[in-house]
């Protein structure tokens, strides 16, 4: 980051508010473009009030929305460039077990995804994982591809090489106005910057930012229970580091699904989450008054009891993150519809952290006018009817 002696530079070619995986991986793109651009930050680095930190995000290719489906090859690809770039290890192979009532619509779309499928009955998976229960009427498919990314080392890591190729980044700024213009001028808490393109990408605080711009973008944070759950015998093969990960699809007791990662970030811990939470504001999230009712940890302690019996169905650790969905919980990816060198990257929704290089590489596309490598359209504003008003 800058140091606060540095004498800072008004103009860039470009400037990306948010420092989260999707804004770094935009602005990653950018100076690797050779565009001078300036990635701001409204927390000290490193923090954990978005949706980027931690330690191990799902990375799969089983995806049952094909425009995902078909960005997942090329993300990898762009992961294993950072990997060479960073000299660091990001993933891990673990492969993933996607499961749930067979026949359930997202599940023929996942086995669709994968082509050459390997669908596992419960005999089958119990052999091979027994820390995983099937019950009657239900299938698993295996995705090879599946397994864990190192979020805050991958964070750190597309950081590092966009300035170590010329860009700027400063961290503890918040964004105090955005002026639309041919040239977009950027007044923060230390400073006024200008450029001709402009990428917001600042995850839960996005509908604050494109508010005053005239744009009301149905964007819900949500306070999500991140979970981990102790394994009755630690270090068994069946739940530790040599399990897979796994998501559910279909469940009649989990409709927004649940996901689980082999222990990594405390030893003997599982993690084992809801893929959704209670509706919050970001600069609330963490006050939880004592006592509160949490109807997410109960539904996975039912779950763990049912279906992951070698684990304690009582949570050891429970921290916070945030999702920030859309109404379909797919994400925004487009220009302002009144400024278009005002481009807006929102509403991952909590499944956006592994598709970020081909994001980040979406967002540059379009801030450069260009036609992007995928398409857009699934992705647009203009699909959520009465978003753009009258700025008073």
């Amino acid at each position: 980051m800058a140091a606060p002696s540095q004498p800072q530079r008004a103009t860039y070619d470009a400037i990306v508010i948010g420092a989260g995986i999707q804004g770094s991986f935009a602005a990653y793109h950018l100076a690797q473009r050779h565009r001078n651009t300036l990635l701001l930050e409204q927390f000290p680095l490193p923090h954990s009030r978005g949706s980027s930190h931690g330690q191990s995000r799902i990375t799969r290719s089983a995806y049952p929305q094909a425009p995902y489906a078909r960005m997942m090859p090329d993300s990898f690809r762009l992961w294993q460039r950072l990997e060479a770039e960073a000299g660091t290890s990001l993933y891990r192979r673990t492969g993933l077990v996607v499961f749930g009532p067979a026949g359930n619509l997202e599940l023929e779309s996942c086995r669709r995804s994968l082509g050459a499928i390997e669908v596992l009955d419960a005999a089958t998976l119990a052999q091979r994982f027994p820390g995983l229960r099937l019950h009657a009427g239900e299938v698993a498919l295996w995705d090879g591809t599946g397994g864990v990314l190192f979020a805050d080392r991958a964070l750190r890591a597309v950081q590092d090489i966009f300035r170590r190729h010329g860009g700027t980044l400063r961290d503890g700024e918040k964004v105090l106005h955005i002026e639309p213009g041919a040239v977009v001028t950027i007044t923060t808490t230390a400073g006024v910057y200008r450029a001709p393109r402009l990428i917001i990408a600042a995850g839960a605080w996005t509908g604050g930012l494109v508010a005053p711009l005239g744009l009301h973008l149905p964007l819900q944070p949500l306070r999500i229970d991140v979970c981990y759950w102790r394994e009755k015998e630690p270090g068994t093969p069946s739940v530790g580091r040599a399990s897979p990960c796994f998501i559910t699809l279909g469940l009649s007791q989990a409709p927004h699904g649940i996901y689980g990662l082999p222990s990594l970030e405390y030893p003997g811990l599982v993690k084992v989450c809801h893929h959704y939470g209670s509706p919050t504001d970001p600069e609330e999230r963490d006050r939880v008054p004592s006592g509160a009712p949490r109807p997410d940890v109960t539904l996975l302690s039912s779950f763990i009891s049912s279906y992951l019996p070698q684990l304690d169905p009582q949570p050891a650790v429970v921290e916070t993150c945030l999702y920030t969905n859309t109404p379909d919980e797919d994400f925004i990816l487009d220009r302002h519809p009144k400024f278009s060198n005002i481009v807006i990257g929102a509403g991952f929704s909590g499944h956006g952290f592994k598709l970020a290089p081909v994001v980040g590489k979406l967002l540059c596309q379009l801030s450069l006018g260009e036609e992007p490598s995928h398409s857009t359209a699934p992705f647009a504003i203009s699909r959520f009817p009465g978003v753009l008003r009258a700025v008073l």
